[in-house]
């Protein structure tokens, strides 16, 4: 097979529109088939629909741990933003790469796929693992069965590294999310008569109300984490709806909210307390005109924050690769939590800005990319360089 440069295969991959309510089969095949063409095995993890699969490969010795290269297949849609490009074809201008996932983060794909012929061609004394992943935009939902397989084999990957895009700065952390809605069971009846109802969305309001107090209280200086931006937790609601007419006292509805928790902080917490108020203060209320009045808490999806230690052979191998010890935090999630409670640390590093995803005529440079190209090559120096290997911890 025909080498391919990084911007030759990112071209290829955003050509698959990968929208998370869609399949990545496509994708997931022309990887696997772009692997076998270079004699890389390929193992596929699939969903219980199989409509989506995540990808597994191993480069190197297979009787021992080595680095994990993670990334998501998946992208978030582009209905309702108004691009100038086809978002998912690639357009080369000015020296930026346009197209949905460019940023988001097909261009670290890319990137490592075009590595491989460089890390076939070394003696690597520790393997290379590329890892894949579906549905990461939608709660870091589907890399979870594929660490769940990697858990049961005796050689697990030693370290992790997560290309989402931090303008290749080298990132040790991050926060946890945990996204929830919250059911309100009221009971209806003419407007005129509303003291006899139980007004749905009055009692919904007295909870999004006590979320915010909940996270003002999270926001006082004692919570702080200055590594972080914000450097506390946060709670907000995002979505909200209930009721069917003016003169109806709602007997419905529900809202969203979500919980950006500090590493070291359980999100949980906030839902408990939402809980004790519910319980202790609104329910005898709304049971006191209407006994099958409710409010319940669903979960919706949760991943854990990243907070791996400067000192750490993960934090040594970051700077190897990146040039850099100055080590930051992202506002945003990725699926290196996940890893590091699968017993694999992690630490995060890719092209691009994550100010150009999820946004019209979303961008990768190609400088950013040949950055990480150069990346991938000094990896492929560390891998076949017992040398250069950190002393584990």
């Amino acid at each position: 097979m025909n080498e391919l440069t990084s911007q030759q295969l990112l071209g290829r991959l955003i050509g698959f529109a990968t929208v998370s309510r869609d399949s990545n089969l496509e994708m997931i095949a022309f990887i696997r088939d772009y692997l076998k063409g270079l004699g890389v095995q390929s193992e596929l993890f699939y969903n219980p629909e199989r409509t989506k699969a995540n990808l597994f490969a191993t480069i190197g010795p297979q009787d021992r741990g080595g680095i994990v290269l993670s990334g998501h297949t998946d992208v978030v849609p582009v209905d309702g933003q108004a691009w100038t490009v086809e978002p998912f074809r690639l357009t080369e201008a000015n020296g930026r790469l346009y197209g949905r996932g460019t940023a988001d983060m097909k261009g670290y794909i890319a990137s490592v796929l075009a590595a491989v012929p460089r890390f076939l061609e070394r003696p690597l004394k520790l393997p290379v693992h590329l890892a894949f992943s579906y549905d990461e935009e939608v709660g870091c939902l589907g890399v979870r069965p594929m660490l769940d397989e990697l858990a049961k084999r005796p050689h697990r990957p030693r370290l992790c590294v997560i290309g989402e895009p931090t303008e290749l700065k080298p990132v040790l952390g991050h926060k946890g999310k945990l996204a929830m809605r919250c059911h309100v069971k009221g009971a209806a009846c003419h407007s005129a008569y509303a003291p006899y109802g139980v007004n749905a969305i009055q009692y919904a309001a007295r909870l999004i109300g006590r979320l915010e107090e909940i996270g003002a209280d999270l926001a006082q200086p004692g919570h702080h984490d200055v590594r972080f931006d914000p450097p506390f937790s946060t709670v907000q609601t995002g979505v909200i709806k209930g009721g069917r007419a003016l003169n109806i006292v709602p007997a419905e509805c529900e809202f969203d909210f979500e919980v950006r928790a500090l590493p070291d902080f359980n999100a949980e917490e906030v839902v408990d307390k939402l809980q004790t108020y519910a319980e202790a203060e609104l329910l005898p209320k709304m049971r006191a005109v209407q006994s099958e009045t409710d409010i319940r808490l669903q979960p919706l999806s949760a991943y854990p924050g990243l907070a791996t230690p400067p000192d750490s052979e993960a934090a040594r191998l970051l700077a190897l690769l990146s040039g850099s010890t100055d080590f930051g935090t992202v506002a945003f999630g990725t699926e290196g939590g996940l890893f590091e409670h699968a017993g694999i640390p992690t630490v995060v590093c890719g092209p691009g800005s994550m100010d150009q995803g999820h946004k019209p005529d979303e961008f990768v440079t190609q400088e950013q990319l040949k950055g990480c190209d150069a990346m991938m090559l000094r990896l492929a120096e560390y891998l076949a360089e017992p040398a250069f290997l950190p002393h584990a911890p």
